[in-house]
């Protein structure tokens, strides 16, 4: 509900609601819910059915007005009108991120309130409507109802698009910023807080606070960018372009794509019913990570679960990082020999890297916890606090188990964003594709990717953020003149995995498993060296360096040689360009 933004008395707009959120609307005195999401537009979404019934049982009027992302009609908006002069209000209108729903208020009203205070109006909510202005002065000069002939605005050009305002995002704009400061360079991202998801590991454990990983967006994404508060809802690569939510288009002479990736809740049969309650939580997600803290502690008998999904997902150690720092804890209390510890992964092995495999098999005994591979969760009953498993054997041949529990920590199954799975740019498995080394599109040369989305086949994590970012900055000043990609990466990535309170292995690798260790010393011990990096030292390295484009320890390597040169893509004069 922090997503709340309330345009005048009548109306306000939020992002994705939960059908959980019915009854705190109702208490506020809203009247109406209207839904402008189609169903089925990103997985986990609550369908129109349940926010109905959410609504109905909480006494609200609701209505489902579904509008294309990046396609409203002028249909849409007269849809939209008509619904606004029928409701009872307070009305609370609702889509991904809200943005459809303020464009639709505003193109609603334009007939009858000046476009530039539909604008203001709309900016002072963090919403940046500009790309509509030419489509609202043209309703402003109708009779009420839009025409039919209103058009997409004009396009907006950049040097550098960067999609996306997480870790990666914002890092590799600081990284092309430094680099030449006068680059132009917008960064498109919904969301208005970002977070450390690293940190969340330790907030499940007691040892950081939640408030410890979230800032706010605008403090995070480089000042000299542009941040422009919608979301994509398409690439169109062969124009050079990327289409907003709102309709509206953004053009670029090169493009970052690094919106991280979705977590699927509804993958798991009964899952999202049961998340945060009936012991069931996940360190995947803000607000539950305080939840498993309060599980670990009052857990004194019973049986625990701790699950990890098939690959990839985002920092694959951390499904076990969860189940070491709980059973330190419960060693600590002279509990654990009363609690059943069990660890069941869809993978066959503890951990890719083999190399660091026997140091965490003396933690598994040492903790009596039992490994269960080729075990994945289908289905959880929380009140009945049962769980069902596929169980794959060694001849291929699979078995569903049931299993109890007292304590159910999940990692979700984990994908590529609708957005970018279904666009040009991904491969057969919905990722971005990319050149492993220069993260360079193979297709479009003048896009590249990092981060999660990105489908090399490095670990998913913020250390990897911290050494492609560079390489993609200077990659992308090259092509920007007209050169070839120099800068190279090595799949290096790092989990610094957590056995116990002032214990950390820090594995550092790259592609195929290479060690790269950053300091001479053993990796495979844990160290208390280590922890103090992961605990004391790693937010900061985070929110003042990588995100500032201080490359600590991240320059990269290069070609020996020169490559040859490309041709670029073309460069935009900006004024021709708005006034086309």
């Amino acid at each position: 509900m922090d997503s709340l933004k309330r345009l005048s008395p009548f109306i306000a707009v939020a992002a994705q609601l939960q059908p959980a959120d019915m009854g705190t609307l109702a208490a506020a005195g809203y009247r109406t819910v209207i839904n402008n999401r189609p169903d089925n537009e990103e997985e986990g979404q609550p369908t129109s059915a349940e926010m109905h019934a959410a609504a109905r049982a909480s006494g609200l009027e609701y209505h489902h007005l579904p509008v294309t992302s990046g396609q409203i009609t002028d249909t849409d908006v007269a849809g939209f009108t008509e619904l606004l002069n029928q409701v009872r209000g307070p009305v609370l209108a609702f889509c991904r991120t809200g943005t459809r729903s303020i464009s639709l208020w505003a193109l609603s009203e334009a007939h009858h309130i000046d476009p530039l205070a539909l604008l203001a109006a709309a900016r002072g909510q963090g919403y940046d409507l500009t790309g509509l202005a030419p489509r609202l002065e043209l309703y402003s000069q109708t009779t009420p109802g839009p025409t039919p002939t209103a058009s997409i605005s004009a396009t907006q050009r950049y040097d550098v698009l960067v999609v996306g305002g997480g870790a990666a995002g914002c890092a590799v704009t600081a990284s092309l910023l430094k680099r030449d400061p006068h680059l132009r360079i917008a960064v498109v991202e919904p969301r208005e807080q970002h977070y450390y998801q690293p940190g969340w590991t330790l907030v499940g454990a007691g040892i950081f606070d939640r408030a410890q990983t979230e800032r706010p967006m605008g403090k995070c994404i480089p000042q000299a960018a542009q941040w422009i508060r919608s979301a994509v809802a398409a690439f169109e690569p062969d124009q050079q372009r990327v289409v907003l939510e709102d309709g509206n288009r953004l053009g670029y002479r090169t493009l970052v794509v690094c919106p991280g990736l979705s977590l699927n809740w509804d993958a798991v049969e009964g899952l999202r019913e049961t998340l945060g309650k009936n012991g069931v939580t996940s360190n995947y997600k803000f607000e539950l990570a305080p939840y498993t803290w309060q599980l670990v502690q009052n857990l004194r008998r019973g049986r625990a679960l701790f699950t990890q999904p098939p690959m990839p997902i985002k920092c694959a150690g951390a499904p076990q990082k969860a189940m070491y720092l709980s059973c330190d804890w419960w060693q600590k209390q002279g509990v654990l020999s009363d609690i059943d510890v069990e660890f069941c992964s869809s993978g066959a092995v503890l951990f890719g890297v083999s190399t660091f495999v026997p140091p965490l098999m003396n933690y598994i005994e040492r903790y009596g916890a039992q490994l269960s591979f080729n075990t994945t969760l289908t289905a959880v009953d929380g009140p009945a606090h049962k769980a069902w498993f596929k169980q794959v054997d060694a001849q291929g041949n699979s078995q569903t188990v049931e299993k109890s529990f007292d304590f159910l920590h999940v990692v979700p199954h984990q994908q590529a964003p609708a957005f970018v799975s279904q666009s040009p740019l991904a491969n057969a498995d919905g990722w971005v594709e990319a050149d492993h080394e220069t993260l360079r599109h193979p297709r479009y040369g003048n896009i590249f990717s990092l981060g999660d989305v990105c489908a090399a086949p490095n670990a998913k994590t913020a250390a990897a953020v911290r050494k492609q970012a560079p390489v993609v900055a200077e990659n992308v000043i090259a092509v920007l003149a007209g050169k070839g990609p120099r800068a190279l990466y090595d799949g290096y990535g790092s989990c610094p995995l957590t056995v116990e309170r002032g214990k950390v292995i820090l594995a550092e690798f790259g592609y195929g498993g290479k060690l790269l260790p950053t300091f001479p010393l053993d990796p495979v011990v844990p160290r208390r060296l280590a922890w103090d990096l992961k605990v004391k030292m790693m937010p900061g390295i985070y929110f003042d360096m990588m995100l500032r484009g201080r490359e600590w320890l991240a320059h990269p390597k290069h070609l020996p040689h020169e490559p040859l040169a490309v041709e670029a893509p073309p460069a935009c004069d900006f004024g021709k360009e708005q006034g086309k």
